[in-house]
């Protein structure tokens, strides 16, 4: 249930592309250096202590597999890929690529939040979150690479759930495999540093103003917040 609602993010954002929706790009924007800082908190805090701590002596390898392994297909393979919002032609062929890129990542992304609940319901949630919040340029990312390679609206929002489908996939897999049910949690530990420090938090850094900014670090900030709720709760 809950990777199938993260899945939505992927769709409602390229549903935002075909539809032209400039406001709720922006917010998109916004979400891309809110959902970085809340990542990178939830990874370096939770995810990742978890990790070594359950996984034993191959779980830091492991992170850095999942590491590299993002960086393999979405910036070595790939020929042409950044989060946000595409807005130059390109050659038709880097959507199809971006999307197989984005795949595996995304099918991770199940993982986490499946590995996460196994270790419990305030992980879960946490991990939840984090995912979810960047969830929403995935699909304006891959959407918006469909258009401008001259794909149709309906090819960009079905590319986009490809993705949520991944996503659900991926805890499939990890309640089927003994393997990513015992290191799931550190893979995907490398997969989501990666999507927070090197492909998010770039997206914002050059740009002027303090409002991205500001969202970045009220997102590691939340994250604190947000753990303490999840914690009472429970």
């Amino acid at each position: 249930m809950y990777a199938a609602v993260a899945a939505s993010g992927n769709v409602i954002g390229a549903v935002a592309v075909v539809y032209h929706a400039s406001r709720s790009l922006r917010v998109i924007d916004h979400f891309v250096a809110f959902g970085a800082g809340f990542m990178l908190a939830v990874c370096l805090m939770e995810i990742v202590p978890e990790a070594l701590s359950r996984g034993g002596p191959a779980a830091p390898l492991l992170v850095l597999a999942g590491y590299l392994a993002v960086h393999l297909t979405q910036h070595t393979v790939t020929p042409h890929f950044h989060f946000g919002e595409e807005t130059h032609a390109v050659n038709a062929s880097a959507g199809t690529s971006a999307l197989v890129g984005l795949l595996l990542h995304t099918c991770f992304d199940g993982v986490a939040i499946a590995s996460a609940f196994l270790v419990g319901p305030t992980l879960g949630v946490m991990v939840f979150v984090a995912i979810l919040l960047h969830k929403l340029p995935e699909g304006v990312t891959i959407a918006s690479l469909m258009l401008a390679g001259g794909r149709s609206g309906a090819a960009a929002v079905r590319a986009a759930g490809l993705l949520g489908l991944a996503t659900v996939v991926g805890v499939v897999l990890t309640d089927s495999l003994g393997f990513l049910e015992r290191h799931g949690l550190a893979l995907s530990g490398g997969v989501t540093l990666y999507v927070a420090a090197s492909n998010l938090v770039p997206e914002f850094q050059g740009k002027r103003g303090w409002k991205l900014p500001a969202a970045f670090f009220a997102g590691a900030a939340t994250f604190y917040a947000t753990r303490a709720l999840v914690e009472g709760l429970s």
